[in-house]
């Protein structure tokens, strides 16, 4: 895997639109909270661009813009601003050689996992699921987790990750790469060039908001008869949140309760990463990670994603 350069005090970070529009007070106010990180924020016009209601400009100005950002020396990361829709789209147009030749942290989750997915499984590039600038760094703190946050981009590892909600599923330990994001995305890929394709004894982390029971399994039945899952030696959910029947009567943990009854590795559930009702904690993907589902559950990023 290649690995970016850690972020420090001053570094400039590129906020790209890659996905849907978003609000201008939420841009000025995640602005606001990376320039109080210490960090310098840097954009271009094309990030305001909109384009069918629900994309930030067409495909190839996306494209385009990502790659500037990607390729100027003097930037050390790059930024989502929002997820939504269109993440995807970018893929055909991003060359793997040009992103290998000059690597960059990305940041984002949701939509956006479909670039996550493909910089570290087709590109070999660590990547970070972590918060954008749209609902998370504009909200503050009570929105994402600073701590993680902070750690993972200037490479201060080991770090142990132990958040209040995280409970065991199946038991066990393994150490293995990190890869994953947000379940429907990645089942969307399915049999497209850019499909999830971790490397055999993974660790999988997925993800989801509002999606009912069956959705659930059905998204898991994709990705373990694509032979996704059979890959990871760990798996860890995130918070599922609004992923219940709103009866109650079936709820997101039965779905992962049933996956985990033919699965060998532990299995935890309830990481906050991504779309959570609290604070986002921070993952980073590519690099190594141990999941302990004891006791005490915890995840121990062994690995800095940056170099």
């Amino acid at each position: 895997m290649l690995k970016p350069r850690a972020l420090e005090a001053g570094s400039r970070v590129a906020l790209v639109a890659p996905a849907s529009p978003f609000t201008r007070e939420a841009f000025d106010l995640g602005i606001a909270e990376l320039t109080r990180l210490g960090l310098e924020p840097v954009y271009d016009a094309s990030v305001f661009a909109t384009e069918g209601g629900y994309l930030a400009g067409a495909a190839a100005l996306r494209a385009e813009a990502f790659l500037r950002a990607w390729e100027d020396p003097a930037v050390s990361a790059l930024l989502a601003v929002r997820g939504g829709y269109g993440s995807a789209h970018l893929l055909p147009l991003l060359p793997p050689a040009r992103l290998r030749a000059t690597p960059k942290l990305f940041v984002g989750y949701s939509d956006n996992t479909a670039l996550l997915s493909f910089l570290t499984c087709q590109c070999g590039v660590t990547t970070l699921h972590g918060p954008m600038l749209d609902g998370r760094l504009a909200v503050g703190e009570a929105a994402y987790h600073r701590p993680s946050f902070e750690a993972l981009i200037g490479g201060r590892v080991p770090l142990v990750l132990e958040p209040d909600a995280l409970r065991v599923v199946r038991a066990g330990a393994f150490r293995g790469r990190l890869y994953g994001g947000n379940l429907s995305v990645l089942a969307a890929s399915c049999g497209t060039p850019y499909a999830c394709d971790p490397p055999p004894g993974c660790v999988l982390f997925l993800e989801e908001v509002n999606e009912r029971p069956y959705r659930l399994d059905r998204l898991l039945t994709q990705l373990a008869q694509a032979g996704v899952l059979a890959r990871a030696g760990a798996l860890v959910f995130g918070e599922m949140r609004g992923c219940d029947e709103p009866s109650g009567a079936v709820r997101a943990h039965d779905v992962i309760a049933r996956v985990a009854e033919g699965f060998s590795g532990p299995v935890l559930t309830g990481f906050p990463s991504g779309h959570t009702t609290g604070p986002a904690w921070s993952l980073p993907f590519g690099v190594d990670v141990t999941v302990e589902a004891v006791t005490a559950p915890r995840i121990i990023i062994e690995e800095s994603p940056v170099g």
